[in-house]
């Protein structure tokens, strides 16, 4: 086991290489979904259910190593299958980066996965939900040659930096979408945890919707948790007893959008594209792109550049967009997105302005907003 306090730092050993040195082919690898072993994929990407498939790794002293650990399991075409297709991404494009993966990692056991990567060869550790924080600044703390980067939360160290995209500008869109499209002008929204980042989807998705159709409301039902389909299923059930005729959700897993395709109402998903699962009834999903944010870091961390920051980009720089359109989506619905997007895009529409938020700033945005838009029904949970 190395001591990294008693060696010279991959950080200064990369500044001292740069782009120059030897580039050699690099593998990646992935994890078995046991929480903490991690087994190896081919250098395109391999295999996405996480089995061995072999691969020698890099040979260049160039060569970085990152590593993903994810909370649920890459397969379930949610949040960690977005983080995953965006390292696949990355690990096709540079043939001297070597990617490492553990998924189904819950929160408590997340310190020891990244202590493992850090006293192993990882040069930069990805940390991919919001639970992670805590203990990635543990590791952090005592690894301070080594990078981290957390996703979603708010804390930034001198080797830990923090990265998450303007996903509700897509939200608001998907909303309009919603907004157009519902007879009963009541949508239903499955929500994970009641902390700032959900309940700014949530804001963003009924003020889209607001904005074409003043009728609209929205209810939420909370799961408090990342990835529980079953619960996931219960709470979209309870909204549609409720008549509403549009679902969202904010969870790891499709399990709320194949309830509402299979009550036969529209269904918005979340984290990748869904329309397989949905069919006919599937309006869109905001939807993540990951390598945009990942190929840059892992760039900067081979060149010696990488610095701690508070990524959080927007529609404008492909992290975060909106899915393909459903079969059967209305043409006005489309074209009342489209027109929204560009407005977006042009800087001509703030998605906060006329509602209780205008003005405020990222800082309030990102870790503060604690309550609903006037369009959302009841209170946020304490």
């Amino acid at each position: 086991m190395v001591d990294k306090k008693h060696t010279k730092s991959r950080r200064e050993l990369l500044t001292a290489l740069g782009a120059a040195g030897i580039t050699g082919l690099a593998g990646c690898s992935g994890g078995d979904g046991g929480g903490g072993e991690a087994a190896t994929d081919t250098a395109d990407g391999g295999a996405a259910d996480g089995t061995a498939t072999g691969s020698d790794g890099g040979s260049g002293t160039d060569s970085v190593t990152a590593a993903w650990v994810y909370n649920s399991e890459v397969g379930d075409l949610g949040w960690s299958w977005a983080h995953n297709e965006g390292r696949k991404a990355v690990a096709a494009e540079y043939d001297w980066l070597e990617t490492e993966y553990t998924e189904a990692v819950a929160p408590a056991d997340s310190e020891r996965v990244f202590e493992q990567y850090a006293q192993g060869d990882a040069d930069i550790i990805f940390g991919c939900t919001f639970e992670y924080q805590d203990p990635m600044a543990s590791v952090a703390e005592q690894y301070p040659d080594t990078y981290f980067e957390h996703n979603t939360g708010y804390l930034t160290m001198e080797n830990m930096g923090r990265y998450m995209g303007r996903i509700y500008q897509p939200r608001y869109l998907a909303g309009q979408a919603a907004g157009t499209v519902t007879e009963t002008d009541t949508l239903g929204y499955v929500a994970a945890f009641p902390i700032p980042e959900v309940i700014r989807g949530i804001n963003a998705y009924a003020l889209g919707a607001a904005s074409v159709n003043d009728s609209a409301t929205l209810k939420v039902r909370w799961t408090n948790s990342w990835f529980d389909p079953p619960t996931e299923s219960e709470a979209a059930n309870a909204l549609l007893d409720e008549d509403v005729d549009v679902m969202a959700q904010h969870q790891d897993s499709p399990a709320a959008l194949r309830a509402a395709a299979d009550a036969g109402i529209w269904a918005t998903g979340y984290d990748a594209p869904m329309g397989d699962i949905a069919g006919e009834n599937y309006l869109t999903s905001p939807i993540w792109h990951w390598e945009e944010f990942y190929g840059p870091t892992i760039e900067s961390v081979r060149d010696g550049t990488w610095e701690s920051d508070a990524y959080w980009e927007g529609i404008e720089s492909g992290i975060c967009s909106l899915d393909d359109w459903g079969p059967e989506v209305p043409q006005a619905a489309k074209d009342t997105v489209s027109e929204a997007r560009s407005a977006i895009l042009d800087g001509e529409l703030n998605v906060w302005a006329g509602s209780a938020f205008e003005g405020e700033g990222d800082e309030f945005l990102f870790q503060e907003m604690s309550s609903y838009v006037d369009a959302v029904e009841g209170e946020v949970p304490s």
